[in-house]
């Protein structure tokens, strides 16, 4: 099957109100511009310098999320082309892309990224840290904090990342209660090409594709 099959089937077979968010890593402005032909509408890039030459090629017939982890160094570029940045784990970081947008006059929704499994070399802060990263995160005045993401553990068995959605959705639904200014949640990503399925049993209204519509990455 074509990437365009791939994008239309899974956009088919999704129920209503889950966001699919292509997995661009490594792919050609082509390829995702495949993606946006077929119904696409949420292009995610997990490096800058990767996102502005599909950026500069597709421009703005997609939004586009960062998906990967965003290095200080790279705040200012990423603030022009993103749409939404789903992988803020730090104060400092947050504090970045305030400064930045504060020079842009653009607010920019923001997820915390989640390390729900606790693995060592994963970025994302842990459960039993978010409440208070969030508390300080809210009086940023040009970020929105609009909800959670979590990648979970990569096994070979997708039921191996259920509990760890599990937990995020569970502090998901504690945030929303939670009265702080630019505190809106929205959006809980989670899943996958092998573990969107579970993440949307588990709450996950964001998934993020690549595989399954690509095919294997080229390294």
């Amino acid at each position: 099957m074509s990437i365009k099959d791939n994008v239309r089937k899974i956009l088919s077979e999704l129920p209503g109100g889950i966001e699919l968010v292509i997995a661009a890593k490594t792919r050609t402005p082509a390829e995702i511009l495949e993606t946006i032909e077929a119904g696409a509408k949420i292009i995610g890039e997990n490096y800058v310098q990767e996102a502005q030459k599909a950026f500069d090629a597709i421009g703005k017939r997609a939004k586009w999320h960062l998906i990967g982890h965003l290095q200080l160094n790279k705040v200012k570029k990423a603030v022009k082309i993103f749409d939404l940045i789903e992988t803020v784990d730090s104060f400092k970081t947050a504090e970045e892309i305030n400064k930045e947008c504060q020079k842009e006059n653009k607010i920019m929704p923001i997820l915390i990224e989640i390390n729900s499994a606790k693995e060592l070399q994963k970025a994302g802060i842990l459960p039993e840290d978010v409440e208070e990263l969030v508390r300080r995160i809210s009086n940023l005045k040009n970020l929105r904090i609009s909800g959670l993401m979590t990648i979970g553990p990569e096994t070979g068995n997708p039921e191996d990342a259920r509990p760890y959605f599990a937990i995020t959705k569970t502090i998901f639904d504690n945030m929303k209660s939670m009265n702080l200014p630019n505190l809106n949640m929205m959006y809980l990503s989670m899943g996958m090409s092998n573990s969107y399925q579970i993440a949307i049993e588990e709450g996950a209204n964001v998934i993020r594709i690549g595989t399954k519509i690509f095919g294997e990455r080229k390294m």
